[in-house]
């Protein structure tokens, strides 16, 4: 059974369904720059609205992408911090829209 609202899949090919905040820590904590560089989470459908993913940088630290085509949304950053990439992630990701359930209003005040 795949994902109920999205995926999380490692470059080695580890997969996560539907990750909590620990399971992403842990993720991304394997990534190493040889051969698991790169962790990228988005909904399981064909061409999906939003994604995340996180990549090891050479320098140290990761580089964490952020895009939501419905908001017109791309941001990357960088941090060094795996508990607060994984926290941050996993409170961006509960605000998207997922396949399936309504659509949740956004307002600016």
């Amino acid at each position: 059974m795949g994902a109920q609202y999205y995926g999380a899949d490692s470059e080695n090919g580890d997969r996560i369904d539907d990750p909590s905040e620990d399971a992403l820590s842990m993720l991304i904590s394997d990534l190493n720059d040889s051969d698991n560089a790169f962790v990228v989470v988005q909904p399981d459908e064909g061409d999906p609205a939003w994604f995340t993913s996180v990549a090891v940088l050479n320098e140290g630290g990761f580089e964490i992408v952020r895009r939501d085509t419905t908001r017109n949304e791309h941001v990357v950053t960088t941090a060094t911090s795996i508990n607060d990439i994984a926290h941050d992630l996993t409170i961006w990701m509960a605000a998207r829209d997922i396949p399936g359930q309504p659509i949740k209003q956004v307002s600016k005040f």
